[in-house]
């Protein structure tokens, strides 16, 4: 999940694609190319079982110079040891 959050600070469009469950990543451009500030994550919650995880995190950013926060559990799968971001849920 860190890492991800990290791609997304850097713009890194293939390691999020790496990192996405091929089932359910999408077929568009997933970053912006830089227009997004990133301010911070905190990770509130996890679970983990051998193949299936739920991470909650609240990521706050900035767009414009206007202040958004993003609280979402997101779904990872677990496929040849390693996680694959499915999908979230948004709060």
């Amino acid at each position: 999940m860190r890492s991800r959050y990290t791609a997304y600070t850097l713009n890194d469009e293939a390691y999020l694609r790496a990192t996405w469950d091929e089932r359910t990543c999408p077929h568009e451009r997933i970053t912006d190319g830089g227009g997004t500030k990133w301010l911070g994550l905190e990770v509130k919650k996890h679970t983990a079982q051998e193949k299936e995880a739920m991470v909650e995190f609240v990521a706050r950013y900035k767009i414009g110079g206007k202040a958004h926060r993003l609280h979402e559990k997101s779904r990872f799968v677990k496929f040849d040891g390693k996680w694959f971001y499915v999908d979230g849920i948004y709060e």
